[in-house]
């Protein structure tokens, strides 16, 4: 082994300290530079993986809020087709009730129009009784030229009238 260290001219000293130096150069890369960039680069795997993981989280709620939203939708629309049947309903029942309501109204309204002409009929054959009555008096002095008495006039007019 002399021989071989006596060819290759290696110095055993120097070789220490090489293998010395190395060690603490290696020593100081690993803790300052290797473990600094593996934290950093372990760190953002972390958050990349993280960012992947909210991501898809973040798709699924989404088709999950695209599936309750198109569920409400159709509950709205449930809901409103409910509302707008039912409305009609009730306009066709006020409809109905309006129109009813109306004819009775008309029907009463017609009673009372009837009544007042049979009293304004009555009136006004009780008023042309009288002035026939009085036609018929002053007709008969005319031709009697006498008057005779009221009873007599009275039933003498009941008569002519009847």
């Amino acid at each position: 082994m002399d021989e071989l260290i006596k060819t290759f001219h290696v110095d055993i000293k120097l070789l220490v300290a090489q293998l010395v130096n190395f060690t603490i150069v290696l020593f100081v890369l690993h803790r300052f530079a290797y473990k600094p960039i593996l934290k950093n680069l372990n760190d953002r795997t972390d958050k990349i993986e993280k960012g992947i993981k909210d991501a898809e989280d973040a798709r699924i709620k989404i088709e999950e809020i695209r599936e309750k939203e198109k569920e409400v939708l159709a509950e709205a629309k449930k809901e409103a087709q409910k509302i707008i049947s039912k409305a009609e309903e009730t306009a066709k029942k006020n409809k109905e009730e309006i129109i009813v309501e109306a004819k009775r109204e008309s029907d009463e309204m017609l009673k009372k129009t009837e009544k007042k002409m049979e009293e304004e009929k009555n009136k006004m054959f009780a008023e042309l009784k009288g002035e026939i009555a009085g036609l018929v008096i002053v007709a008969a002095e005319k031709i009697i030229s006498e008057k005779l008495d009221g009873g007599k006039d009275k039933e003498l007019i009941e008569k002519s009238i009847k």
